[in-house]
């Protein structure tokens, strides 16, 4: 078996673009990953190109064996785009092997601990404020609004939810996204009262509308710095978090944060790589590892997982891509003993089941493992290519 040739495919999914690169052996086995562009990752496909031209011709199913000489040959400039486009390679070359023997990926790796994977909705009411009509959905203009959706999330059997800061304007819900550029307030990172009080009303009405059993998450990204995060771990004291999401590159500032807040920090979604995850665990610096196994690939996931539990720490899965990612990211769940509840987004574009032929289920507020050889989820090229990126 030798690899034959290697695609990318790209379809609009509303206010994004879902990617997808296709390996093809000489037999006629399909290896399938999902990858995003997006997240300062433009030109990722080009480097998934280069990296990927020089395995035409090779067995694909030594797949460490080819994840370590990827990553050699990009050891000067690891991290980032190469470490994404390394891991879109070896998240292509794992489905082909599963395929290859029959078996489900997580059969690979010991077999699954859990066949039933706790997710949370993540983004709840993020994508409904700025896309409520690709998501179909009516707008969110104010924080009853806010209550009625939890209200929803707990009739639809999810336990969890996690949102992202929305301040009222005077006149509806916005979106805050400073520490993207995306609102003001870049880039000097200050949180003020108004930001403050909006926390509290948001969080308020997800309590008052799913009730005190829900988890709840809030996730502030980048959007501050330590004085700020400080701050927001006050304001969510009265709210029972399941945990505070933040983002810093500074692992004795986040230690900092979780010595004073009042609920668990997770932490580290953007961070790739075990060399990179270490300085964080040594600082003690977070109560549950993030990793995106869509950034990292499949192997390095697993090892930072383990690496994470020698340190009592618990891991969950960054997810907000299309099924592909989410089968793999249950994949990864499925197999780490140290596993705390999975990232999935609920509100996507109306034709997002189209783009696969079998799309992993959901029933009671958990995925259900899927177990076809390989990831279980396969690419629908014919819808993919209906939908050509805007």
């Amino acid at each position: 078996m030798k690899i034959a040739r290697i695609d990318d495919l790209h379809c609009d999914a509303g206010w994004r673009t879902f990617s997808f690169l296709k390996i093809t052996t000489d037999d006629g086995l399909v290896g399938w990953s999902e990858y995003t562009e997006a997240d300062g990752s433009r030109g990722l496909t080009a480097v998934i190109r280069g990296l990927a031209e020089p395995l035409i011709g090779l067995d694909p199913r030594p797949v460490q064996q080819i994840a370590s000489m990827l990553w050699v040959r990009q050891v000067q400039a690891p991290g980032g785009i190469n470490s994404r486009a390394l891991a879109a390679i070896e998240n292509a070359l794992l489905d082909i092997k599963g395929k290859a023997l029959g078996v489900p990926v997580y059969e690979l790796f010991g077999g699954p601990v859990r066949d039933r994977i706790p997710v949370y909705w993540s983004h709840c009411g993020s994508y409904r404020v700025r896309n409520n009509e690709l998501v179909g959905a009516p707008p969110l203009r104010t924080y009853d609004d806010i209550a009625a959706l939890g209200a929803e999330v707990k009739r639809r059997g999810f336990k969890a939810l996690k949102t992202n800061i929305l301040p009222f304007d005077g006149q509806k819900l916005t979106n805050f996204g400073p520490g993207f550029g995306r609102t003001p307030g870049w880039p000097e990172l200050n949180v003020d009262k108004t930001t403050l009080q909006s926390v509290r009303d948001l969080l308020g009405a997800f309590r008052a509308g799913a009730g005190p059993e829900m988890g709840l998450h809030l996730d502030v990204n980048y959007h501050f710095k330590t004085e700020g995060y400080l701050q927001i771990a006050k304001a969510v004291e009265p709210f029972d978090m399941t945990w505070l999401e933040i983002d810093t590159w500074d692992p004795q500032a986040l230690a900092l944060i979780r010595s004073k807040a009042p609920c668990p920090i997770a932490s580290l979604e953007s961070v790739c790589g075990r060399r990179a995850f270490r300085p964080f665990l040594d600082a003690y610096a977070t109560d549950v590892a993030i990793i995106d196994v869509i950034w990292n690939g499949f192997l390095e996931s697993i090892k930072i997982a383990a690496m994470a539990e020698a340190y009592e720490v618990n891991c969950a899965p960054h997810n907000y891509y299309g099924h592909l990612c989410s089968a793999i990211s249950a994949h990864f769940c499925a197999v780490v003993p140290n596993f705390r509840v999975m990232e999935i987004d609920i509100d996507s574009v109306s034709w997002r089941d189209e783009l696969f032929l079998n799309a992993p289920a959901m029933e009671n507020g958990e995925l259900l493992l899927p177990k076809g050889p390989g990831w279980g989820v396969e690419v629908n090229e014919a819808a993919v290519r209906d939908h050509p990126p805007s």
